[in-house]
Order: C-alpha cells, then structure tokens, then sequence
C-alpha cells in the first residue's frame, strides 16, 4: 500500500532532503560527482581559511557545514579545514586549538546515516591531523548535529569562525506561491521547473532566490566571529537569461519532464496534478549572487567566481548506454526522490523514474556529451 502523499504547498522544511540510507539511488551511493567537484575546490577554500583571523589557542575553533546531506563528502571537506588551520596555527609557533564541527541541514536529513560514516573520535589529546595519522581513521574535532533551514538563525551570536556550504543555496525555501497559482501571469503550466518557462516564472524563482541568499547573509553575519570566513558554493549558470538554467536545466527541463508528461498522457496522473509540482531550485549567474550580497552589506567578497565542475554522471563504462541511463536516474532520484514520493506516491514515482531512465538511456551519449554543472563559488568575511 503506498504511503499518503502530500501536496507540496507543505513547508519543504519538513521533507526536503537528499534521499537518506544506503540504497542504490541514495545521496550517499550517488555524490561522488560533489566528491569530485568539492575536491577540484579546495584551492580556493584554502584560500578563503587563509583569511581566518587566529585566536588564541585556548579558544575553540569552530566550524559549520551547512547543508552538509548525509555522505561522507561533508566529512572530507571538515577534515580539510581542520587540517588547513592546524598547519596555519602550528606555522606561527602555536599548538592548534580544540576543533569542533557543526553539521546542519534540515530536520528531515538523514542525520544517522552521516554520523554512522564518522569516524571515532581520537584519544582526547589529539588536537590535529597529523597526531591522528597514527591511529586507524579517526576525527581530531567534536562534532554536533543542528538540524534546521539555513535561511533562519541556527547558531549563538558571534560563534561561528568557518561557514562551508558546498552544492546547497540553489536550493530555495519555497517553490514560490504565483508559480502555482492558476491565476497569476508565472504559473507555471505544464512543467516542473524553471528551464523554459516564461519570463515571470523565471523573475518569480529569481526573486525567492534574492530573498533566501539575503535571509542567509543576515543570519550568518550575526554568526559568525569577528575575523571569521565564509566558503559557499552553489550550482550556477553561465548565461544571463534565468529561463536557461545549464546543467539543471538539462537534468529536471528534459528527460525529467517528459516523464511527467507520460504520466499525464496514459492517464496516470492528471495535468494538474503534475502543474502543482515544481522542483524548487535556482541556478544564479553570478550576477545575480553579487547583487544580493551587495545589498546585504555585511560581507566583504574576497573571491567569487564561475567554475566549471563538470558532468554530475560517474560511470565507469562511458560506452555503456544503460549504465548512463542509471546513473542519470540515480542522479536525480537522490536529490528529488523524496518531492516526488511525497507528492504522487511510492508507486507512481518508480514509474516516473523508470520512465526517466529509459529516456536517459535512448540519450545516453548526448548527456555525457552536454551534461555540465557550473558552480558559483565564493569567499566572504565580515566588513
């Protein structure tokens, strides 16, 4: 029996995430392309700790993801800023300080999952990387969950000395509300996304995206310590029309779609049903993020820039069409698998998906060709 759906005029707070455990669509199983993307960024992430002010040893360092999901990614990219400040504090002739990590995401993450992948804490005294090396595979930071929406307060005034947030903030807070409203000039008919639409939809996503970066940049600079820095990294697009949104485009505007539209078609779901559906995410050009933080005024941009991350597809058989067309499915089922069960059900979504892998598959070679993701990557700290 599936389970109730939902309509998705329900707060997203309550179930957006990345789909949890440890399954074959999994985030867990499907995030080696962030893996990727991540790793080909730590030089600017190194360069945003460079500008981290050093307080006294005796003080602990604190750190927060924000938007960390549930794999092992999250992990790998504390362990890097801890080790980058531990080298900073001993170059200066200073023990390291403790280190603590906080991971935040909303509510309905799979905390469990993440804290399963954690590593044991080291003995008590093991206060940097190189200390830890000697024991098998463990953390030199404590660690805490803080489950909540990123576009609110989540931390004690002037706590924070590192924000990360990597693959995240394209993620809005709401679908927003004239999008699917019947009546408003940016409803959305007949899709699920942004990618194509008309140009109110697009100026209505956009301006949910300008507010959630500005409630972010408003709590985050109540947050963070003096001296403090900011690395956030989101899923970006190179042209200047809204409408056009790049590798998202291709991943939730095509094959994705026209599965929706099987549905409707052999009666499986209404044509309404699928209109009140709509991923709620925005790449931003990089424009469109300067602005906001600009406005803002609380931070000062050391670095922003548009990098090319790359296809979000990890197969190791590039002539394999049906390895494609799963990957492509797994893809998208580990970011928006949990919307769409939510909103049709358990059963209908294996058949959407089913559908989307084997369209995926018919195009398997043009979407390794054409499936690019561009990142807006940018440093901040306090003006």
């Amino acid at each position: 029996m599936n389970k109730m759906t939902v309509n998705l005029d329900m707060e997203l707070e309550r179930m957006l995430s990345m789909k949890g455990g440890k399954g074959e669509a999994s985030y867990v199983n499907n995030s080696q392309a962030q893996a990727q993307h991540a790793r080909s960024m730590l030089h600017p992430l190194k360069d945003a700790l460079d500008e981290v002010q050093l307080n006294s040893p005796d003080i602990p360092f604190v750190i927060a993801d924000l938007g960390c999901s549930c794999g092992s990614n999250t992990i790998f990219n504390i362990d890097v800023i801890v080790e980058h400040m531990s080298k900073r504090y001993e170059a200066i002739g200073q023990e390291p300080p403790e280190f603590s990590a906080f991971f935040s995401d909303l509510p309905s993450n799979d905390f469990n999952t993440l804290f399963q992948l954690l590593p044991p804490l080291a003995n008590n005294g093991c206060r940097s990387m190189e200390e830890c090396s000697d024991s098998n595979s463990h953390r030199s930071y404590f660690v805490a969950g803080v489950p909540g929406s990123f576009y609110r307060r989540l931390f004690p005034a002037r706590s924070i000395d590192v924000f990360y947030s990597a693959f995240s903030l394209h993620w809005l807070s709401q679908v927003p509300d004239i999008v699917l409203d019947k009546r408003s000039s940016a409803y959305n008919k007949g899709k699920i996304y942004i990618h194509g639409a008309n140009e109110n939809t697009a100026n209505a996503y956009k301006k949910q995206f300008q507010t959630d970066l500005a409630n972010f940049l408003g709590s985050r600079s109540k947050e963070m310590k003096s001296g403090g820095s900011m690395f956030l990294a989101c899923l970006g697009r190179t042209s200047v029309d809204p409408t056009d949104q790049g590798g998202a485009g291709l991943l939730f505007g095509t094959h994705f779609q026209d599965a929706w539209d099987d549905l409707v078609q052999e009666g499986l779901i209404t044509s309404e049903k699928r209109d009140k559906f709509n991923i709620p995410m925005y790449a931003p050009s990089i424009q469109d993020f300067k602005e906001v933080v600009e406005a803002n005024g609380s931070f000062k941009i050391n670095n922003l820039q548009v990098f090319r991350g790359g296809s979000p597809l990890v197969v190791n058989h590039p002539e394999d069409v049906a390895e494609i067309g799963r990957a492509l499915v797994n893809s998208c089922r580990s970011v928006s698998g949990v919307l769409v069960d939510a909103h049709i059900g358990e059963q209908l979504s294996d058949e959407l998906f089913s559908r989307v892998e084997e369209r995926a598959t018919r195009h398997a070679k043009e979407l390794l060709q054409n499936l690019q993701f561009f990142h807006i990557v940018a440093s901040l700290s306090i003006m």
